[in-house]
């Protein structure tokens, strides 16, 4: 891993558990074949240096979206 690249990628994307979970999906991206967003610096560069390239460049941006997957629980009285 380019310690460079991760520096700057975490400059972008501060929160680390997001970050990881960004470079894991695009990572598994690439791997499938998706072209890179920015050249590779060697043709040995590992998925992993180009995704956190992507992100450090800004061609890359994360949305979350809050979805609750359940509805709140309604509170019952018991009567003794």
């Amino acid at each position: 891993m380019n310690p460079n690249y991760l520096e700057l990628a975490k400059g972008k994307v501060p929160n680390i558990p997001l970050l990881i979970n960004i470079v894991s999906k695009r990572v598994k991206q690439l791997n499938q074949g998706a072209r890179p967003l920015v050249k590779p610096d060697s043709p040995q560069m590992s998925n992993m240096d180009i995704s956190l390239k992507e992100i450090a460049e800004g061609k890359m941006s994360a949305e979350l979206s809050f979805k609750p997957t359940r509805t709140p629980v309604e509170e019952k009285t018991i009567s003794l």
